[in-house]
Order: C-alpha cells, then structure tokens, then sequence
C-alpha cells in the first residue's frame, strides 16, 4: 500500500506504472549524458507513449528565415478546409536543450484534427550551441514571418494563437507578451505546464524534485546549458513571471492575449504554472486554467497509456475553437 503521506501516493495508477516501467528500463538519465546523447536519446524515446499520427490532408515543411540569416525548419499540419484556417504556432518542450518537431508531431497533429485548424511547429535553435535568447528570437521571428505569409500559405493571418509545452510554453508566452507589445493581436496562448519563473524554488519544486520524471537534475541540467550566466535567470524572456526588464521593472501583463494553461499535479513547475495564471487575472486576462490531477510533467505526449493526455488535448483543442470563433 502507498504511504499516503508520500508524494507518490497523488499519482493516478497509469501514471505510476509508466514511471515504474521508466525505471525499469534503466535508461541513463538525460542529465547523466552529453547534450549530443540527450537529443538523441529524447528522440528514440519521443512517440514511444503517444498515440498513432493522426492522418491530415496537409503536411508541408517550412523555412523560416531568422533574423541572422540562419533558416529555421518547420511543419504545417491542417486539415482539409475550403476556407483559410486559423493557425496554431506552436513550440516544442525540451528545456531549451532537446525535442523536436518530429518528437512533437502526434501532439501537433492531434491538435489540428480537434481544432480544425492549421498548426505550424518551429524547429528554432536548441542549447548549448545556441543559448539564450537565440531561442527567443527564433520564436518573435517566427510569429513574424508567419503573419507576414499567412495569405500566401492560405492561412488565416487575423486568427493566430501561440502555443507550446514546457520550455515552448516559456516561448509562447514570451511572445504573447511580446506581440502585446508589438499591436499584434493574438487569438490564444496555449501553455502546456510553461516554465515561468527565474528559480526553482517553489513548494512543488521541493515535492516533485526526485522520482517524477521531470527532475530538479534534469532542470539544472537544461539551463546550465542555456542560460549564459545566471544573470538571465532574471530576464523576463527566460522568467514572464517574475524576470525583470532592461529598466529593471517587471513585465506588466495587461492587454496580454487570452490564456488557456494546462498543468500536471505532480510536476516541478506546476507552482509557477498557477502563479503565472493569478497573474494574468489580475491584470485582467482571461484565463482558463486545467490542472490534471495524478500525472506529472510530460504526460501530454503519453496518449497511448494515460487518459488524462487525451483529455487535455481536447481541453485546449476546445479553447482553441473558441478564441477562434470556430466552436
């Protein structure tokens, strides 16, 4: 019996035999590799949980071109549409150091099927070659060339909502907060359990450090490799909740777009994921926040073994269609 003292004991039966099944395996952990080796073994790993690649009438690669010339990869996913559809910019989790479009195709693809919409996943740059805020960049120039080519890819440039998971929810939300900034009107950010704060030292850091997958050694890990000193710790293109400016201020959230926020129970960052939400509220923003009790960090990509993955990508899939217009 599960000491129900122990933090173990918040996790739902699926979700507690795919980590007894994790640890079984005994794969090395990603932090106990070089970053070369982690991408490739996140990579074999991605797609191992997840459900069939949902079929699409379009699928196309992209090229993005980024502000310094390099081009960065990318994918369309739509479904068949007489009309020009509204579009998903999406950005894949992996702190900033692993992950891929491929590694986040079903997931992509699951979302354009429910929303009936266009999705398009960016391949910016990873850790350590590029380090913050390359990857920021990557994502405001990407959000840029799309608006610039929606008409020409058949896309709806006035309907457009930014979205990722983990280190993309950090991307996403940086560049809502961005294209406030910008007068560009965004339909949705989609966060997926977003990396928001500076440190990593809030009540569920503490409770979820060891043994629910996401650990604090596999955070230390991703950013030692992507932050360039621990000064950037601070800025709020790492940290939207509490990073400050180059004035030193923190970034007001007002006028922000429209949040939908999905976090796991048992995750390192769910803490931050709420408090970003509360502060989103109280600068007026709707919100709509999902916490998905009994799974921990990652479970979006594990459709094949635990049920609260479908239910979440429904849950955004609908918040989707609605800050469309579509539902």
């Amino acid at each position: 019996m599960v000491n129900p003292n122990e933090p173990r004991a918040l996790l739902t039966p699926a979700m507690r035999g795919v980590l007894d099944r994790i640890a079984r395996a005994g794969h090395p952990p990603l932090h106990a590799l070089s970053p070369e080796q982690a991408k490739a073994a996140y990579e074999a790993g991605a797609g191992v949980l997840e459900i069939p690649r949902q079929p699409l009438d379009r699928v196309e690669d992209l090229r993005i071109p980024a502000r310094d010339g390099h081009v960065l990869p990318a994918r369309l996913y739509a479904p068949a549409s007489p009309q020009p559809l509204p579009v998903l910019l999406f950005f894949h989790g992996g702190g900033f150091t692993v992950g891929s479009v491929n590694s986040h195709e079903a997931l992509c693809r699951h979302l354009a099927h429910l929303a009936a919409c266009a999705v398009v996943s960016v391949d910016y740059r990873l850790a350590p070659e590029a380090k913050f805020p390359t990857a920021v960049h990557d994502a405001w120039d990407s959000l840029a060339w799309l608006r610039g080519q929606a008409d020409a890819l058949g896309l709806d440039g006035a309907r457009i909502a930014v979205g990722g998971d983990s280190a993309g929810g950090t991307l996403a939300a940086v560049t809502a907060i961005a294209a406030r900034d910008a007068g560009w009107p965004l339909a949705l950010q989609c966060l997926f359990y977003p990396g928001c704060a500076g440190h990593q030292d809030t009540a569920s850091h503490k409770t979820f450090a060891h043994g629910f997958l996401l650990e604090e050694l596999h955070i230390s890990y991703f950013f030692g490799h992507y932050l360039r000193s621990e000064a950037d710790r601070d800025d709020w293109r790492f940290a939207p909740l509490d990073g400050v400016d180059e004035q030193g201020h923190v970034r007001e959230l007002d006028d922000v777009a429209p949040a939908w926020i999905g976090l796991a129970e048992c995750d390192p960052l769910t803490d931050e994921g709420v408090m970003y939400a509360d502060r989103l509220r109280h600068a007026g923003v709707a919100v709509d926040l999902e916490i998905y009790a009994g799974v921990v960090h990652g479970f979006i990509n594990f459709g094949r073994a635990i049920p609260e993955a479908m239910t979440a990508h429904n849950h955004a899939a609908r918040a989707l269609r609605q800050a469309f217009g579509d539902d």
